[in-house]
Order: C-alpha cells, then structure tokens, then sequence
C-alpha cells in the first residue's frame, strides 16, 4: 500500500532524491499555489479537484497517495505518527474510534491532526503542470485537425493520402480530435471524399476515420448513399484485413437505427465478403465484427434467400465448435433467421453436421445460446421428422432436452425442449427410446 514518506520523493528523471520543502523551495516540481490557467499571476487559480478528475488516466507518485482511499489527496493532513492522510478519510477513521494510525498501527499518543502545506503545495504544483501541459496538447491537436481539413479540400493524389493518414492518427488517438472533426463538419468532408472515382488508398483512410466517430442520423443517410456503400463493399472484398474490418464496421453502424433499402444489404458481392472475412482463419479479429453485420444483414427477410444461396448455411455450421460464445451467439441468430425460410430450412437439413454441431451446444454456453439452438433444431426436425430425428437423438438430444426441462430455464424453453422430446419419441416405442437414449438411470 503506497505511504507518504515524510522526508525524501524520488522526482524521477535523473533519479534525484530530494525532501519535499527543498523541492519546492528551488522549483523542481512547481512552487506553491500560484499556478494559474494561463502561466501568469493575474488569472483564476486552477481547481485541484477538478485536476484530479480530469487527470485520472495519469499514473501519480505514491507520495501524493492516500493510504486508506489510494486516492490523490487534496487536503493532507499528518498524524503524530509523521503518516500523512486525506483529511476527510483520516477523520473518519478517528470518528470510528480507532486510536492507531492506519498504516504503521502504531498507537496515537496525540489524535490531533496538522495540515501538511509543503504537501500540498507539491501536489497542486504537480498536477497543475501535468493539466496545463495536458490542455496545450489538446490545443495542439485541435489546431491541427483544422489545418489538416483545410489541406484536404486543396489536395489530391498522394498530398491527400498522406493527409488522411495523418488525420486518421490524430483521430483515433485524442478524443479531443474526435470532437473538433464533429463541431467542424468533419464528418461531412470525410464523406464527400467517398465516391464512384474514390481510389481505395483514400476511401481505407476516410473509412479508417469515419469508423473512430461518433455519426449522427444525417451523417449515416448521407453515408447510406449507393455509391459509398458499393465502394465500402469494394473493400471489404479486396482491401487489407484492418480495412476490411473497419468497413464491416462502419456498414454495421450506419445500419444501425436505419432501414436501409433491400438492394443495398442483399448485394452478393456484400455478402460473400463478409462469408469470407468470418472464415479467414489467418485474421481471427474479423470474425467478430463480420458476424456481428452479417446477423443484422440476416434480419432482413427479403435477404435470407439470398445469404442461403452462397452457401452460408453449411460453412456457418462449421464454424460452430471453433467460436468463443460471443461469436457463437452471433452465428446461431443468423442461422435462426435463415430457418425461417424454406431454402435456409433445407440448407440445413442437408447439412451432415448441423444436428450434431447444434445438439452440443445445448446448456453448455448460455440460455441464449440454448434457446437459438433449440429453435434451429425444431426446424429441421419438423421439416423431416422421420430422416431427421433419430440422428438428432443419436447426437444425444434427448437427454439434453430433458437437461434443460429439469434446469432453471424459462418456462418457454422448456416447453419448447418437451414439444420437441416428443416429436423424437414418434418413430419410437417408449422402450425402444429409453434404450436408445440411454436414459433409464435419468426416468427412474
């Protein structure tokens, strides 16, 4: 636990240890309370908590450290121990009716406390310069942002690439950058830049952009628009592994709270990009995003035809066993969506490892993932009961079904896992389906 060390601190750099009054005295680290918002003597005192708060990301010497909150302090005071504390944290501990100091439990023989000033004055110095510093790096970056927007619309060719890659830096490493692009139509530059003629070296770099801010509803319209998306999907099917995740991204976004027209999200060639990216085994961070758009995609009724004719079914379907859960629900609600229609139905019927893959999956994941997996099962197996379930209880369904009908799940999947208990017993006399499923120990 980081103590305050009454006589010494390390100021780093050239490993100097000094004690506190004579760091202050020759203004190693800053001098008393005079520190101001503009570096002079005649402006508003900066606030310490207000410091503190905006600073949090910042690593702080453990000298400046409460023991009892692991806290910056800003009001230090000192027992007679020579242990220093925030006031309010070390007031609450003597209140308790604690007569030792927290750190060392050495007993009080004095509860008074004393202001710790040379403290004080070190650590409002010491974030006083860590915050002015941090404003001028904003203001820095701010002014820059502007003058690399001004240089966009002058530029072109390899001017202009370079400017973007720059930008796209800035961007996605200052949130105060994110900021100036949003209040400084940005946003509206980038998407002028997308176009039919939009060399792909550009369109990666604005896209690369655009995916790091936050669009409003205008922006993801304007976005929407035909001839931007066809070069997103462009792309997503010939650029790098990092472009090809940010358009899948951006496309996500721009979907989102939008109803885009049917055309736009049922273009194959959209489609077999994201089938691909899911499948790209070199670059295992782009199956999350590529499934994550590939189910919205799938929401869309007048799309699944299309989704189950390049042969999504089968090669989600083996996807399945290799998936971290988050991944597996995505794929599971995709391939829900395509059991809603006659072509995905059959897809996955025809499919050699559906029912197992599918059937290992229940109440192992997530009762999300269980109720997915029902719903897929049901459809196959209704679709041909008599070709389909007794490969289903070979797989071990049935004691899996009766798993979830006995667990705490909602009432719902369990009457769907007995509607379907029953559906396998049909081709079954019940002697014959205990014995099959070898459930006799489970009944009795």
């Amino acid at each position: 636990m980081p103590m305050y060390q009454p006589s010494k601190l390390d100021v780093g750099g050239g490993g100097q240890v000094l004690d506190l009054e004579t760091a202050v005295k020759d203004g190693i680290l800053g001098g008393g309370g005079g520190v101001t918002a503009s570096g002079g003597a005649t402006t508003e005192k900066l606030d310490l908590k207000k410091m503190i708060e905006e600073l949090d990301s910042v690593e702080v010497p453990s000298v400046f450290i409460c023991p009892i909150s692991l806290e910056p302090m800003q009001d230090p005071v000192t027992l007679c121990t020579g242990q220093t504390y925030e006031r309010s944290n070390i007031l609450k501990w003597l209140s308790l009716g604690h007569l030792s100091c927290p750190t060392t439990m050495q007993e009080l023989w004095d509860d008074s406390i004393t202001p710790n000033k040379t403290l004080y004055h070190l650590i409002y110095s010491w974030f006083s310069q860590k915050y002015l510093a941090m404003k001028k790096r904003s203001e820095d970056v701010q002014g820059r942002v502007l003058e690399i927007l001004v240089t966009l619309k002058k530029v072109k060719g390899q001017a202009r690439v370079q400017a973007l890659k720059e930008l796209r830096q800035v961007v996605a490493n200052h949130s105060s950058a994110k900021k100036t692009m949003v209040d400084n139509d940005g946003i509206g530059l980038m998407s002028s830049l997308l176009g039919r003629f939009t060399t792909h070296a550009v369109g990666s770099e604005v896209v690369g952009i655009l995916v790091n801010l936050n669009l409003d509803s205008e922006s993801r319209s304007n976005l929407m628009q035909p001839e931007k998306v066809s070069l997103m999907v462009d792309m997503l099917n010939e650029g790098s592994i990092e472009t090809k995740i940010n358009c899948t991204k951006l496309i996500e976004n721009l979907m989102d709270g939008n109803n885009p027209e049917p055309e736009t999200v049922s273009s194959l060639s959209l489609l077999v990009g994201l089938l691909r990216l899911v499948k790209d085994k070199r670059h295992p961070n782009g199956v999350q995003p590529g499934l994550g758009l590939l189910k919205g995609i799938s929401s869309h009724e007048s799309v699944r035809s299309s989704i189950v004719s390049i042969g999504a079914v089968p090669q989600l379907v083996e996807l399945l066993p290799g998936l971290n859960p988050e991944c597996l629900e995505l794929a599971l609600a995709i391939l829900e969506n395509l059991s809603s229609v006659h072509e995905g139905r059959l897809a996955l019927k025809d499919c050699a490892n559906t029912i197992p893959n599918v059937v290992k999956l229940l109440m192992r994941v997530s009762e999300t993932c269980t109720q997915l997996a029902l719903s897929i099962l049901w459809a196959v197996c209704k679709l041909a009961p008599e070709e389909c379930a007794p490969v289903a209880v070979e797989a071990g369904l049935a004691a899996k079904l009766l798993l979830v009908i006995q667990s705490g799940c909602n009432s719902t999947l369990k009457q769907q896992s007995a509607e379907l208990l029953k559906l396998c017993s049909l081709n079954y006399t019940a002697t014959i389906f205990i014995s099959k499923c070898k459930l006799t120990r489970t009944l009795q």
